[in-house]
């Protein structure tokens, strides 16, 4: 602490050094007595002065007033509603930061969580996945807030740490098709006589549809479905309407073209509905895609096990190289889907390239047992894709079948029918949140018999401090 004071003793009492960033795209600073301090705008390496907001014990939490000494990172947003003002949207954290140093901090990221949380050390690193950073938010929700107060509609992401609506014109993550039609919408809200009651705007692009899912409280108008439709003619989108849940969604007008995209590295298109979990940035997932079946290796021989398999987005691609795929997943909507996906695209495959033999099954993941995974039967290679919750559950089972496999003191005895069971040689873990990653990497290290060949982040999300990532896992 003495070095720093030292370097402190050259400055003003109430500068701070900002030393690092967080999770959350706060600056990392420490007062002279040790004390944390998190600053909302600030960067490491800059000397900045901050208010302070909210005090505990051991840390603080300030937003920015000044940068005395800048750091060479800092770069200028490159949208007008981003910042620390009044108003501000706040569905970017990271627009102040250059996008390479944005992704040397995600590494960073799952790093430390990897070996804080799971003390696991990759033995390589994987160099990041990288893509546009500006345009590639091809899902978003947007909400809708009639504004009285204002005379006017907003549609847009929230304000900045409030539940309020950000006044936003434009949308650079977004594409500029749908950046271009936040004004027409709030026209298009503020003209309808439900404008009270459409409280949210589901985007949904695929390769060539740009669809809307419009929640509304109440039955719309006949006077509001012209102007749906009238609106959709204009700007070349497909309206779907949503009076409830997520079952209720349906289209204005049937007919028309599918909703779908392509990874047309291994021939395979994928229709989808709006509110299905499709990735956000359809660049990078056809990158994540391809890199997540090379790490794999998967041969013509071999059964693999993709596990969440949702709509089939790894499981269409497996089976043009496996020779069997169990895709597993815990919703039953999705699990029909995937199976209308393998069959439509398995319909359209080329003489002499079908299809491998895929099966696809609807289980709850977070509730997996030893006697499970035996049942599903011997898969040399799995794939897992959890949600933000991560696979424990699918860890923990195979881990107590290791344990169980060499007697471990406490393992419990091999389930029924196990003796011939045999663990995947590799794992691929593809992860949206390294917290749950990390905590699943030390079970499969520790306890699995699994070492951590390699992992790397993935910029799902330029601009935000989402980190997405992948791992891969052998056995020892």
């Amino acid at each position: 602490m003495s070095d720093l004071n030292d370097k402190k003793s050259l400055y003003p009492p109430d500068w701070l050094e900002v030393e690092s960033l967080d999770l959350d795209a706060q600056g990392v600073a420490h007062r002279p007595d040790g004390k944390v301090v998190f600053i909302d705008g600030a960067l490491p390496f800059e000397w900045v002065t901050a208010n302070t907001h909210r005090k505990k014990n051991n840390w603080e939490q300030a937003s920015l007033t000044a940068v005395h000494r800048e750091s060479p990172q800092r770069v200028r947003p490159g949208c007008p509603h981003f910042g620390l003002h009044s108003g501000a949207c706040g569905g970017c954290k990271m627009q102040h930061l250059h996008v390479g140093a944005q992704v040397a901090v995600k590494q960073r990221v799952l790093e430390d969580n990897l070996w804080h949380l799971g003390k696991v050390k990759a033995e390589t690193l994987l160099r990041p996945i990288e893509g546009p950073a500006w345009g590639y938010r091809y899902r978003a929700r947007l909400s809708v807030r009639h504004v009285i107060k204002k005379g006017t509609v907003l549609v847009g992401f929230h304000e900045r740490k409030s539940r309020y609506v950000a006044d936003m014109e434009v949308c650079p993550v977004l594409p500029p098709h749908v950046s271009a039609m936040l004004v027409p919408l709030r026209a298009l809200i503020a003209a309808m006589d439900a404008r009270d009651t459409c409280p949210q705007i589901e985007l949904a692009c695929g390769d060539s549809v740009t669809a809307l899912v419009l929640r509304h409280l109440e039955p719309l108008s006949s006077d509001d479905l012209a102007r749906l439709r009238a609106f959709a003619a204009e700007h070349g989108v497909q309206w779907w309407l949503q009076s409830k849940g997520p079952d209720t969604v349906k289209l204005l007008d049937e007919g028309g073209a599918q909703l779908s995209y392509a990874l047309p590295e291994f021939g395979i298109t994928m229709p989808f509905k709006p509110t299905d979990f499709t990735q956000v940035n359809p660049h990078i997932n056809r990158v994540l895609v391809s890199r997540a079946l090379r790490l794999l290796e998967v041969q013509n021989n071999e059964r693999v096990i993709d596990w969440f398999c949702g709509l089939g987005n790894f499981t269409l691609p497996l089976a043009t190289q496996a020779r069997e795929v169990l895709g597993i997943e815990g919703s039953e909507t999705l699990v029909a889907r995937s199976r209308e996906n393998y069959e439509s695209n398995q319909a359209q495959m080329p003489a002499g390239r079908a299809l491998a033999a895929t099966n696809f099954v609807a289980r709850n993941l977070f509730e997996m047992t030893p006697e499970m995974l035996v049942a599903d039967g011997v898969a040399d290679k799995w794939l897992v894709d959890p949600p933000r919750e991560g696979a424990f559950a699918l860890a923990k089972a195979l881990a107590d079948l290791e344990q169980a496999r060499i007697g471990a003191e406490g393992a419990g005895p091999l389930p029924a029918g196990a003796e011939g069971w045999t663990p995947p040689q590799r794992i691929v873990y593809v992860s949206c949140n390294p917290a749950t990653l990390a905590r699943d990497a030390g079970l499969l290290v520790h306890l699995a018999g699994y070492r951590c060949t390699a992992a790397g982040m993935v910029n799902m999300f330029p601009h935000t401090a989402h980190v997405e990532s992948m791992a891969v896992f052998e056995r020892a």
